[in-house]
Protein backbone atom coordinates (compact mmCIF):
# COMPACT_ATOMS: atom_id res chain seq x y z
CA UNK A 1 0.00 0.00 0.00
CA UNK A 2 1.45 3.33 -1.07
CA UNK A 3 1.48 6.06 1.57
CA UNK A 4 2.05 9.73 0.75
CA UNK A 5 3.10 11.81 3.73
CA UNK A 6 4.18 15.39 4.21
CA UNK A 7 7.79 15.99 5.17
CA UNK A 8 8.26 18.05 8.30
CA UNK A 9 10.92 20.68 8.93
CA UNK A 10 12.65 18.16 11.21
CA UNK A 11 13.31 15.93 8.15
CA UNK A 12 15.29 18.42 6.07
CA UNK A 13 18.36 16.13 5.99
CA UNK A 14 16.34 13.30 4.43
CA UNK A 15 14.70 15.73 2.04
CA UNK A 16 18.11 17.06 0.99
CA UNK A 17 19.30 13.54 0.12
CA UNK A 18 16.28 13.12 -2.14
CA UNK A 19 16.76 16.58 -3.66
CA UNK A 20 20.35 15.67 -4.57
CA UNK A 21 19.12 12.44 -6.21
CA UNK A 22 16.47 14.36 -8.17
CA UNK A 23 19.01 16.95 -9.35
CA UNK A 24 21.47 14.25 -10.41
CA UNK A 25 18.76 12.38 -12.32
CA UNK A 26 17.06 15.34 -14.05
CA UNK A 27 20.23 17.25 -14.89
CA UNK A 28 22.38 14.14 -15.49
CA UNK A 29 24.96 15.21 -12.90
CA UNK A 30 27.60 12.52 -12.24
CA UNK A 31 27.69 11.01 -8.75
CA UNK A 32 31.23 12.27 -8.17
CA UNK A 33 30.39 15.90 -8.99
CA UNK A 34 30.22 18.14 -5.94
CA UNK A 35 26.81 19.71 -5.28
CA UNK A 36 28.13 21.88 -2.45
CA UNK A 37 26.80 25.23 -3.71
CA UNK A 38 23.45 23.78 -4.75
CA UNK A 39 23.21 21.84 -1.51
CA UNK A 40 23.75 24.99 0.55
CA UNK A 41 21.23 27.02 -1.50
CA UNK A 42 18.61 24.26 -1.26
CA UNK A 43 19.19 23.85 2.46
CA UNK A 44 18.66 27.57 3.04
CA UNK A 45 15.49 27.45 0.91
CA UNK A 46 13.98 24.49 2.78
CA UNK A 47 14.86 25.89 6.21
CA UNK A 48 12.75 28.96 5.44
CA UNK A 49 10.09 27.57 3.10
CA UNK A 50 8.98 24.42 4.96
CA UNK A 51 8.20 26.02 8.34
CA UNK A 52 6.59 29.07 6.71
CA UNK A 53 4.28 26.92 4.56
CA UNK A 54 5.67 28.30 1.29
CA UNK A 55 6.73 24.80 0.30
CA UNK A 56 5.04 21.45 0.79
CA UNK A 57 7.28 18.40 0.45
CA UNK A 58 6.11 14.79 0.46
CA UNK A 59 7.60 11.33 0.51
CA UNK A 60 5.96 8.30 -1.10
CA UNK A 61 6.47 5.15 0.96
CA UNK A 62 5.86 1.48 0.25
CA UNK A 63 6.06 -0.81 3.30
CA UNK A 64 7.93 1.91 5.19
CA UNK A 65 10.54 2.41 2.45
CA UNK A 66 10.73 5.82 0.76
CA UNK A 67 10.40 5.26 -3.00
CA UNK A 68 9.53 8.72 -4.26
CA UNK A 69 9.13 12.37 -3.44
CA UNK A 70 7.60 15.60 -4.64
CA UNK A 71 7.23 19.23 -3.78
CA UNK A 72 4.91 22.16 -4.23
CA UNK A 73 6.12 25.77 -4.06
CA UNK A 74 3.34 28.17 -3.19
CA UNK A 75 3.63 31.76 -4.37
CA UNK A 76 1.75 34.72 -5.76
CA UNK A 77 1.88 36.22 -9.22
CA UNK A 78 0.32 39.33 -10.62
CA UNK A 79 -3.48 38.92 -10.63
CA UNK A 80 -4.89 38.38 -14.11
CA UNK A 81 -8.28 37.61 -15.66
CA UNK A 82 -7.60 33.88 -15.45
CA UNK A 83 -6.24 34.11 -11.90
CA UNK A 84 -7.77 37.07 -10.02
CA UNK A 85 -6.27 36.07 -6.66
CA UNK A 86 -2.76 35.65 -8.02
CA UNK A 87 -2.32 32.45 -5.98
CA UNK A 88 -0.12 29.95 -7.81
CA UNK A 89 1.87 26.83 -7.21
CA UNK A 90 4.83 25.23 -8.91
CA UNK A 91 4.82 21.44 -8.86
CA UNK A 92 8.37 20.13 -8.68
CA UNK A 93 10.65 17.24 -7.80
CA UNK A 94 8.05 14.56 -8.50
CA UNK A 95 10.45 11.67 -8.64
CA UNK A 96 10.32 7.91 -8.20
CA UNK A 97 13.27 5.58 -7.70
CA UNK A 98 13.88 3.75 -10.95
CA UNK A 99 12.97 0.29 -9.65
CA UNK A 100 9.50 1.58 -8.62
CA UNK A 101 8.61 3.45 -11.81
CA UNK A 102 5.53 2.38 -13.71
CA UNK A 103 3.63 1.57 -10.51
CA UNK A 104 1.75 4.86 -10.19
CA UNK A 105 4.00 6.35 -7.49
CA UNK A 106 4.72 9.59 -9.38
CA UNK A 107 1.08 10.03 -10.30
CA UNK A 108 -0.03 9.50 -6.69
CA UNK A 109 2.52 12.10 -5.50
CA UNK A 110 1.37 14.61 -8.13
CA UNK A 111 -2.31 14.01 -7.30
CA UNK A 112 -1.67 14.55 -3.60
CA UNK A 113 0.22 17.80 -4.24
CA UNK A 114 -2.53 19.04 -6.58
CA UNK A 115 -5.02 18.27 -3.81
CA UNK A 116 -2.87 20.32 -1.37
CA UNK A 117 -2.87 23.28 -3.76
CA UNK A 118 -6.62 23.12 -4.32
CA UNK A 119 -7.18 22.91 -0.56
CA UNK A 120 -5.51 26.33 -0.43
CA UNK A 121 -7.77 27.64 -3.22
CA UNK A 122 -4.94 27.60 -5.75
CA UNK A 123 -6.16 26.64 -9.19
CA UNK A 124 -3.17 27.67 -11.31
CA UNK A 125 -0.32 25.18 -11.10
CA UNK A 126 2.82 25.22 -13.23
CA UNK A 127 5.48 22.58 -13.75
CA UNK A 128 8.41 21.59 -15.91
CA UNK A 129 8.32 18.02 -17.13
CA UNK A 130 10.78 15.65 -18.70
CA UNK A 131 9.65 14.12 -21.98
CA UNK A 132 8.95 10.82 -20.23
CA UNK A 133 6.83 12.57 -17.59
CA UNK A 134 4.59 14.48 -20.00
CA UNK A 135 2.01 11.69 -20.56
CA UNK A 136 1.41 11.35 -16.82
CA UNK A 137 0.94 15.09 -16.35
CA UNK A 138 -1.33 15.28 -19.39
CA UNK A 139 -3.48 12.53 -17.84
CA UNK A 140 -3.86 14.82 -14.80
CA UNK A 141 -5.08 17.72 -16.95
CA UNK A 142 -1.88 19.68 -17.55
CA UNK A 143 -1.44 21.33 -20.94
CA UNK A 144 1.80 22.12 -22.74
CA UNK A 145 2.92 25.75 -22.70
CA UNK A 146 6.17 25.58 -24.67
CA UNK A 147 8.57 24.07 -22.15
CA UNK A 148 6.21 24.43 -19.23
CA UNK A 149 2.92 22.79 -18.54
CA UNK A 150 0.04 24.29 -16.64
CA UNK A 151 -3.01 22.98 -14.81
CA UNK A 152 -5.86 25.45 -14.54
CA UNK A 153 -9.37 24.87 -13.40
CA UNK A 154 -11.85 25.36 -16.20
CA UNK A 155 -14.62 27.83 -15.39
Amino acid sequence: MLKIRQVGADEIDALMKWRAEVLRHVFEIPQDEDLGGLYKANLEYYREALPSGKHIAVFAELSGVTVGCGGLCLYREMPSPDNPSGGCAYLMNVYTKEEYRGRGVGKAVAEYLIYCAKARNITKIYLEATESGRPMYESLGFRNMGGYMILREEK
